[in-house]
């Protein structure tokens, strides 16, 4: 197949990842070329040279400290810039004689524009319904020409309303890039990792290992500034460690030695690459009932509280630091990638069968 990713452009798709939807977009692509496909990745320019990349956005004034692209006097907003992006390439897309569109962006353009282009389009929604995406997905739906699916049941039922029975691909990690520690440290801290923003509750997780008298380590950026000032550096004291970004060794290493891993999301999370990546580890986990969590941990990989109780998290810390560690990790199979890519391969096979390119450019 000739498939052309259309991806996010908040960030480059390169390590250090600003987040799961980088991952994701970088596995997929890695793994569909490796599979013998030819995939174009339309992407911002400072994206992963290994691949296949198609330059859409200049990343120049892209700040790699803060993830924010600099706002200058002479140039148009980020919002902006991303839109007359995604329109210049879809008024162009079909000249690259793709069989299929998979449209990883989460902006509204691709979808408003989809039924100008003869190449059919897969969609995947990597989140909950916003504004933008909910109003354009709702105006496709009245001539429908976009295949769409999910990450997860949560998800799906959260796009109900727009998109009935939306089907569903749980997102996998590389299992094997993950070494499993299957012994309790004797270091005895928890860890709590990935964006520091509102959405992902590290306030919440600290407060709770507070409760529990447990030392937390914490890796990642800063994503909102404004949210770190004032919700988290306050609760920052000898039993809080801020570690930043780390690379994939000494991430994989310090959640591996950590009792349990918290998972704090303040919002419906469609899935969240960490619940996988931490089971990987052997790591229990604790976390809130909220988005997808439900569905992915039971009683033999971790705890789940109601949200926002942090007296009933920190109990959980304790319970959770009991369970069997090899048990977590053996949980983390049904998160192979190899599996998810099997899934999206005959979902793209179907969609191009079912909707061939018109003879525009054959």
């Amino acid at each position: 197949m000739k498939i052309g990713i259309i991806s996010h452009l908040k960030h480059p798709i390169a390590a250090p990842f600003a987040g799961g939807l980088e991952v994701f977009t970088h596995q997929i692509t890695k793994l569909l070329c490796e599979r013998g496909h030819d995939v174009i990745l339309f992407a911002s320019s400072n994206s992963d040279a290994s691949l296949p990349v198609e330059s859409i956005l200049s990343d120049v004034d892209y700040d790699k400290q803060t993830g924010v692209r600099i706002k200058r006097k002479d140039l148009p907003s980020e919002y902006i810039a991303e839109h007359h992006a995604y329109f210049t390439l879809m008024t162009s897309i079909d000249e690259y004689e793709l069989d299929v569109i998979f449209n990883n962006s989460l902006h509204y353009v691709p979808i408003t524009m989809a039924n100008t282009v003869q190449t059919p389009v897969l969609t995947v929604l990597h989140t909950p319904p916003f504004y933008e995406l909910e109003l354009a997905i709702r105006s496709e739906r009245k001539n429908p020409v976009i295949d769409y699916v999910t990450v997860s049941k949560q998800s799906a039922q959260n796009w109900q309303m727009q998109i009935e029975n939306c089907s569903v691909i749980a997102n996998g990690i590389v299992l094997e890039d993950w070494i499993s520690y299957p012994d309790n440290n004797t270091d005895v801290y928890a860890v709590w990792f990935g964006r520091i923003h509102p959405d992902k509750g590290l306030h919440l997780a600290i407060e709770a290992c507070k409760k529990a008298g447990i030392k937390l380590k914490v890796a990642g950026a800063i994503a909102d500034q404004r949210y770190y000032d004032s919700k988290v550096a306050p609760l920052i004291d000898e039993t809080i460690e801020i570690l930043g970004l780390l690379n994939h060794q000494e991430l994989n290493e310090l959640i591996g030695k950590a009792q349990v891993c918290l998972i704090t999301p303040c919002w419906q999370e469609p899935f969240g690459l960490v619940v996988a990546e931490a089971m990987a580890c052997g790591t229990p986990i604790v976390g809130f009932k909220m988005g997808a969590l439900p569905e992915l941990i039971d009683e033999d990989c971790g705890v789940l509280v109601d949200f926002a109780d942090t007296d009933a998290l920190a109990q959980a810390i304790q319970s959770a630091s009991n369970l069997d560690r090899k048990l977590v990790a053996k949980s983390a199979s049904r998160f192979d990638i190899h599996k998810m890519i099997d899934k999206y391969e005959q979902m793209l096979e179907n969609i191009i069968k079912q909707h061939p390119v018109k003879q525009a450019y054959q």
